[in-house]
C-alpha cells in the first residue's frame, strides 16, 4: 500500500525529525483513540490526541493528551494565560486548523497555535499522534514531537 506523505510529514521532514507513517484501517462510527490504540496495538495512553480550544484571553490553543485521557479545562486555561476554555465547536476545526475532525495534527496547522502536552509524553519511547488525515498516524519521540509541534510540556489532564 502507497502511503502519500502529508503536509505535516513534509514539515518533519523539512525539521530532519525522524518519523515513522502508521497507516489504519478508520472506522466513521468509532475515531477514538481507544479503537486506534486496539487496531495499532498499542497503549492507548501512548496515542495522544490533538484538541483545539479557545481561552477567554489568549484565543485558541492546541492541546495534545492521552487517548484516554480528559483534557482538565482550569489546567489548559491557566497554562494558556487564560481565565477560562472551552473546546471550539466540531464545525470550526476545518477552517481553523485545515484538519478534520480523526486528522488533526498538532504540525502544520494552517496558523501556530500555542501548544501544551501532557508531561506523561516523557513516560514513552515512542509516542502516536495524527499525521493530518484519517487514517494515518506519525511514530515518533517525544522530544521530536515536543519540538516538531513547539509544545510546552505540563500536567493537562483531570484527575491528576
Amino acid at each position: 500500500m502507497k502511503i502519500s506523505k502529508t503536509n505535516a510529514a513534509r514539515l518533519l521532514d523539512r525539521a530532519k525529525i525522524k518519523y515513522e507513517l502508521i497507516p489504519y484501517e478508520v472506522d466513521e462510527n468509532d475515531l477514538s483513540a481507544a479503537h486506534l490504540a486496539e487496531q495499532l496495538g498499542q497503549d492507548v495512553n501512548g496515542i495522544f490526541k490533538t484538541l483545539l480550544l479557545k481561552g477567554d484571553r489568549s484565543g485558541h490553543f492546541v492541546c495534545l493528551v492521552p487517548g484516554a485521557a480528559e483534557v482538565d479545562l482550569k489546567k489548559a486555561a491557566k497554562v494558556s494565560g487564560n481565565k477560562s476554555c472551552a473546546m471550539i465547536p466540531m464545525k470550526e476545526l476545518l477552517p481553523l486548523t485545515g484538519y478534520m475532525r480523526g486528522g488533526c495534527s498538532p504540525i502544520g496547522m494552517k496558523k501556530q497555535f500555542p501548544t501544551f502536552i501532557h508531561e506523561s509524553v516523557g513516560d514513552f519511547e515512542t509516542v502516536y499522534v495524527s499525521a493530518g488525515q484519517r487514517g494515518l498516524q506519525f511514530k515518533l519521540a517525544p522530544a521530536d514531537l515536543v519540538e516538531a509541534a513547539k509544545a510546552e510540556v505540563c500536567d493537562l489532564v483531570l484527575g491528576e
